[in-house]
């Protein structure tokens, strides 16, 4: 009983290993993959990751420069004494004598003396003129025009283009004011400006024209004034063309001079009266021409001639010289003494304060 009991035990033993090795590694014919044994070591290593190696965080700041700007082309202004002074009213005036209190000996708009207070100012490298103004209005359109207002259009647009290019810019006038030639040219000597534009439109043209009939006159003995003279005439000529309207022109146009007949000094009261400064007066189109005049009225054509001036300055102080077709080939004409407009008769001063 005994050895059958044993004999029995051995047989279970037998077949219980026999099942235990089964479910453990699985027969040849299974298609069950065999269960993975995984000792505790090795999981250790397949479960423990790889140390990384982190940079610390830049405490460096990289800056990116400013871009570079072009240079102005326009000298520094070295500061002196006050030359003219900006009233509360607006007016700009010449200074002649500061009075050591915030008051200034003047010249007013009508040729008079006066004392003013204001902004006062030591220099310019551009002085503006636009002709005419207040009780002189100038040429007058057939659309109503005045050559006034349009003289001050233009100038203030070529003011803020100068300025742009770092240019210190001084109008003789920024309101609708008389000013007599005397004080304007003083204002153009006064502030020692490098150049003195006085801007107006023509009016009784010869007749009509291929294009533009731009007239920018210089000083007959100034070299750089009939350099100015020539690059504007070719930067305006060249801005007004594409408007493509039936131009009108004097026979004798271009970049020109006119001389007194009796003495062969400069005919236009202010290029005498600005003397040793580069000074042109500029005509760019015919205000008494009935499409013109339309195209004066428009802000885009104020601002092409505007731009056109600035161009022009631009190439001035860069040392260009425009080409031989911006200039009048005639010698300069002798024309008798005399002018309406720009004396003191009948101007009545506005307030300077």
């Amino acid at each position: 009983m005994t050895r059958r009991v044993g004999g029995l035990l051995a047989l279970a033993l037998t077949v219980l290993a026999a099942a235990v090795g089964a479910s453990i590694g699985g027969g040849a014919d299974d298609d069950t993959p065999a269960a993975s044994v995984t000792t505790t070591t090795e999981a250790a290593a397949a479960t423990t990751a790889a140390p990384t190696t982190t940079a610390p965080p830049s405490t460096t700041t990289t800056t990116t420069p400013p871009p570079t700007l072009p240079a102005s082309p326009w000298p520094a202004l070295v500061p002196g004494p006050a030359r003219a002074v900006v009233t509360p009213t607006g007016l700009v005036l010449p200074v002649v004598a500061d009075r050591g209190d915030g008051t200034y000996d003047v010249q007013t708009p009508c040729a008079v003396a006066g004392v003013a207070t204001g902004t006062p100012l030591s220099g310019a490298h551009v002085v503006l003129d636009p002709g005419h103004g207040g009780s002189e209005p100038g040429a007058v359109g057939p659309n109503g025009l005045r050559e006034k207002d349009v003289n001050l259009a233009v100038a203030q647009r070529l003011a803020t283009a100068l300025r742009a290019q770092g240019a210190v810019v001084v109008l003789t006038r920024d309101l609708d004011v008389r000013m007599t030639l005397s004080t304007r040219g003083l204002l153009g000597t006064t502030l020692a400006p490098l150049a003195f534009v006085s801007i107006h439109h023509n009016a009784d043209p010869d007749g009509p024209s291929g294009g533009p009939g731009t007239e920018v006159y210089f000083q007959v003995a100034s070299e750089p004034s009939r350099r100015l003279a020539g690059l504007m005439v070719e930067e305006v000529r060249a801005a007004l063309a594409p408007f493509g309207v039936a131009w009108t022109s004097d026979a004798q146009n271009g970049a020109r001079a006119r001389i007194r007949a009796d003495d062969g000094t400069d005919f236009y009261g202010i290029l005498r009266r600005t003397a040793g400064v580069a000074a042109v007066l500029s005509e760019a189109a015919y205000l008494s021409n009935p499409p013109e005049a339309d195209l004066l009225a428009r802000p885009e054509v104020q601002d092409a001639e505007a731009g056109a001036m600035a161009r022009a300055f631009d190439r001035w102080l860069r040392g260009e010289e425009a080409g031989a077709a911006a200039f009048d080939p005639n010698p300069p004409s002798p024309v008798p003494s005399g002018g309406p407009g720009g004396g003191s008769g009948g101007c009545v001063d506005p307030p300077l304060a």
